[in-house]
């Protein structure tokens, strides 16, 4: 039974890639107004627009944080020039399109999403939200209310709340340290004349991307981008910064909350994307994971769903994080199985797997045309290639054991941990002193 199942996953996943790369043939790129546009035929009905804003929390200082994630809500939430907002949704609902927009700590998307058939109907409404949103003060106080009340809910829920605090602590001082979604402080002060003020600022030609992922012929492509650009300003160069993320010794900041269980979370250095490295660690921290879950939870017990990950952006770092009851036991079991990945490194049926089951995985997650467009925009703006996300699966496969386990072994190392829960559990100096490697865990 186990071979039949490795036979039918191998076959999937073969199926998969074919149709990836039935679906990328065609694909290409054009200038429009001085804006990238990027194409990719779909071989489908559904036509998928993605508007991307680049800059993200490097837009606003702290200041202002959520600004952004406010005004792209309000696009369609507060209706348009041309229609109010219920109009406006009736208008989608009728055809089953979707028309909204989505913030990120690298860049914001304006979506767009109908059947082939009703793309004339449905174009002009995403025209409107983009370039003559209303901000109708109403319509504003409501989804200013609505955020509030998702921030304060955000940190009732422990999970959200260590991710918080995590970002907070690890990058003081840096953008990353902003939550794209800002504060209740700060949501509370926002005015519609203030973010629709904003939301213009950034809406310039210099700092967009768009991405279509839909059989529209590119005379047709060409003729709506022209329009919906013709009304947009060019505004200033604009360049996405890359910080890269050292950490040069291994701290813990304690915040005391009374919780069920107490709760752990790490950062430490990963690679930038297109740095030569950033695949190998990609596939290396997914390895990781694996061993971590195993040993945290399988082995001894500790955490009912440890995980470990890698998160990138202009911006990256490897992150690690518990539930547990025994934090102090966490932190060595954790550094004892860091040593013997960069003592041992990872084995060739470990990296040859996970190049498998990643890949696998990728592709049955491109099989939609949102998903497609969002990963020719990720690697646009981030590696300022979006060709990689047609060429993936030939870079994955060239790794080799060794890039992987160097890989890790380079990154992974003095770590930024932040704990809540009960401060009797957990003895500071283990954290401090449970994973000393030196230059390696600068990131050097």
């Amino acid at each position: 039974m186990k071979k039949k199942i490795l036979i039918l996953f191998a076959a999937a996943g073969l199926l998969s890639l074919q149709l990836a790369s039935a679906q990328t043939k065609g694909s290409y790129d054009m200038t429009v107004n001085g804006v990238k546009v990027i194409v990719q035929p779909s071989g489908n009905n559904i036509v998928e627009i993605q508007t991307i804003i680049k800059g993200g929390v490097q837009n606003y200082p702290e200041s202002k944080a959520g600004i952004e994630s406010l005004a792209l809500n309000a696009l369609t939430e507060c209706g348009t020039l041309k229609h109010d907002k219920n109009s406006f949704k009736d208008a989608l609902d009728k055809v089953n399109a979707a028309v909204y927009g989505l913030c990120g700590k690298d860049y914001s998307v304006i979506r767009m999403n109908c059947i082939k058939m009703d793309f004339d109907a449905v174009w002009p409404l995403y025209a409107e939200a983009i370039t003559i949103p209303k901000f109708d003060e109403k319509e504003f106080t409501r989804i200013r209310q609505d955020a509030v009340n998702n921030l304060k809910e955000q940190d009732s829920r422990p999970d959200a709340a260590i991710n918080k605090l995590a970002d907070k602590t690890a990058f003081a001082g840096r953008d990353y340290a902003k939550d794209p979604y800002g504060t209740v402080p700060v949501i509370e002060k926002l005015t519609p004349e203030e973010t629709k003020a904003y939301y213009q600022s950034i809406l310039t030609r210099s700092r967009l991307t768009i991405v279509v992922v839909a059989d529209l012929d590119r005379s047709v492509i060409e003729q709506k981008v022209s329009q919906l650009l013709a009304t947009i300003k060019q505004g200033a160069p604009f360049t996405l910064k890359k910080d890269f993320f050292r950490v040069y010794k291994n701290s813990i900041a304690i915040e005391p909350r009374e919780l069920a269980t107490n709760y752990v979370e790490g950062t430490t250095s990963g690679p930038n994307p297109g740095m030569p490295d950033y695949d190998a660690f990609m596939i290396a921290m997914r390895i990781f994971a694996n061993r971590h879950f195993l040993y945290i939870r399988t082995k001894n017990g500790l955490s009912y769903a440890p995980q470990s990950w890698f998160a990138s952006g202009s911006t990256s770092a490897a992150r690690f994080a518990v539930s547990t009851t025994q934090p102090d036991k966490y932190i060595d079991v954790f550094s004892k199985l860091v040593d013997t990945v960069k003592q041992g490194g990872f084995t060739a049926a470990e990296v040859k797997d996970m190049k498998v089951t990643y890949l696998t995985g990728f592709y049955y997650r491109m099989e939609t045309n949102q998903a497609q467009a969002a990963s020719l925009a990720a690697n646009e703006v981030l590696f300022d290639n979006w060709h990689r996300a047609l060429t993936l699966v030939d870079d994955v496969k060239k790794l080799s054991v060794s890039d992987v386990s160097d890989a890790f072994r380079k990154y992974i190392g003095n770590t930024v941990w932040v704990y809540q829960g009960d401060p009797k559990k957990v003895t500071a100096q283990l954290y401090i002193n449970g994973l000393n490697t030196g230059p390696a865990g600068a990131g050097q």
